[in-house]
């Protein structure tokens, strides 16, 4: 699959069953697939594909921040880019588009202008549902202090997070003057926002691994045969045919092959390579190569995607206690001591907003055992998680504004400083938890929707472990006791870890539960 139709916004009717009465929506987090983006890598030039595409208008109006010496003052430079690369005897030639389009080029893997709208148009629905429908986000912004916001290093993720922001709050709902929002980034080897196989050495032997499994499993099958009637004569004569495990691999032909999907005509492949039973077949074996290990095995989890999803339910926590754990650690404009001691600057985040990759939407889901289907996640897709309390006590809202002005509120933030993690229970193992720290987290409840659609959790379906009549709704306890089962206790070491060990579990270790 290649680029996301959404589903129209829901109805009246809708909306009342997927957001009861009695439950109060606390904090959302949302995990975004990037827009549509060129191929990661130029490929098949001898189909009369152009390797450099002309759909990045972004380069042509390129802003920096430069420091003027004279005065110490920081200011822009507005500039474009041209893309330079190899000629006939290496000598440097400019990178042209099909009809020799200088400017406007892409880079490899680069969001396109198709890749902008969708993911602009994704920050229209989520405003249309959280802002207009559901009210739970304001209709005008003054600052950015209550938003989560984060991407990967790679800059097609930065830009769709950018993007989707300006569509949920565009210039004309936020508030002149606006403060610039804080966007969180990581180092590459801290990376965990996608499975990081690059910087996890025993991750990426699992990876090899589950990969060469899905090669002996389907490179003699019918299926591959198939493959090999359409896309063999394209094939480089150092890799003729067509498999997993080829090169270029099977699943960077079907990147490339959703990357021209996505775009115009004069980036296309041959008829035959949008034959729709060898889309299907191709987004089988794919799914299964890169994504059955989540499925299977808990060290599988722990190294790819525990680390994100101890984050995500860390969040979840600190939102209940209160505390900076809730994502404002990384954004708060001010950790100062003394204002957050008197209340000042204390700011709960609602919304959480972060970019990343196809990979990691499926291996959340997946990790949880929610990834039922042999289809990849188009472009633009987006895992949105929703905290709900239930209702009955006193309101979140009057909770939270009591909060500002109270000790024990302030004394959860006696100990916030750079360099030191949040406070709370948001990490703790499940099974380590005090009987008066299970406490807390009772009447929270933990939804996930995957492009519109809700996903249920298998490990939540038992009694007592959901909210009454709706398995959906897995109480916070029961959601991150799952969790738990494979967040990381040191990642970086673990990655280093028992790295030619086997890496197939000796019995069976089902995600969900």
């Amino acid at each position: 699959m290649t680029t996301l139709i959404p589903r129209p916004p829901y109805t009246p009717d809708e909306l009342k069953a997927l957001y009861p009465a009695d439950l109060e929506l606390q904090l959302v987090q949302v995990l975004l697939r990037h827009g549509e983006r060129t191929p990661v890598s130029p490929r098949f030039q001898n189909a009369g594909l152009a390797p450099f595409w002309p759909y990045c208008s972004a380069v042509r109006q390129l802003k920096s921040v430069v420091l003027d010496r004279p005065t110490g003052k920081f200011d822009t430079l507005e500039w474009k880019r041209r893309l330079e690369t190899f000629g006939p005897r290496d000598e440097p030639v400019l990178a042209a588009g099909p009809r020799g389009e200088l400017d406007g080029v892409c880079d490899m893997g680069m969001l396109t202008d198709r890749g902008r709208e969708t993911t602009y148009d994704l920050g229209v629905r989520l405003r249309r549902l959280y802002v207009e429908q559901l009210g739970f986000l304001p209709r005008t912004l003054s600052d950015a202090d209550s938003l989560y916001l984060r991407a990967t290093p790679i800059p097609r993720a930065l830009d769709s997070v950018q993007e989707t922001f300006t569509g949920l709050y565009p210039a004309s709902a936020r508030a002149q003057p606006f403060p610039p929002p804080t966007i969180v980034a990581r180092a590459p080897g801290d990376e965990t926002l996608f499975p990081n196989d690059s910087n996890c050495r025993r991750f990426a032997a699992l990876s090899r691994a589950f990969a060469q499994r899905a090669a002996d499993r389907w490179n003699g099958t019918d299926d591959m045969a198939y493959l090999n009637k359409l896309y063999g004569r394209w094939m480089p004569p150092e890799s003729p045919r067509v498999a997993v495990d080829s090169r270029p691999r099977l699943s960077g032909i079907m990147d490339t092959i959703n990357s021209t999907l996505a775009h115009g005509p004069e980036t296309r492949l041959p008829k035959e390579f949008y034959d729709a039973k060898g889309r299907a077949i191709i987004e089988k074996i794919g799914v299964e190569e890169w994504f059955a290990g989540y499925k299977e095995s808990r060290e599988y989890r722990v190294l790819g995607i525990g680390g994100l999803m101890g984050d995500v339910v860390s969040r979840m926590v600190g939102s209940v206690e209160r505390s900076t754990a809730d994502g404002e650690y990384e954004v708060a404009r001010s950790l100062d001591q003394k204002a957050l001691r008197d209340g000042k600057g204390a700011t709960p985040v609602r919304f959480g907003l972060s970019g990343c990759h196809d990979t990691t939407l499926a291996a959340v889901l997946a990790s949880l055992g929610a990834f039922d289907t042999d289809k990849w996640p188009p472009y633009t897709s987006h895992i949105a998680i929703e905290l709900f309390r239930k209702q009955g006590g006193t309101s979140n809202s009057s909770v939270k504004g009591q909060a500002k002005n109270s000790s024990w509120f302030g004394s959860l933030f006696s100990s916030v400083k750079p360099g030191t993690p949040p406070p709370g229970i948001g990490r703790k193992q499940s099974d380590e938890l005090t009987a008066e720290e299970k406490a807390k987290l009772n009447g929270y409840y933990v939804r996930l929707r995957y492009n519109d659609e809700v996903v249920s959790v298998p490990g939540c379906k038992p009694q007592g472990k959901h909210l009454d009549g709706d398995e959906s709704f897995c109480t916070l306890e029961a959601f991150k006791a799952i969790v738990d089962k494979y967040v990381p206790t040191n990642w970086k070491s673990q990655c280093r870890a028992d790295v030619k060990a086997p890496a197939f579990p000796a019995k069976p270790e089902p995600a969900g539960y």
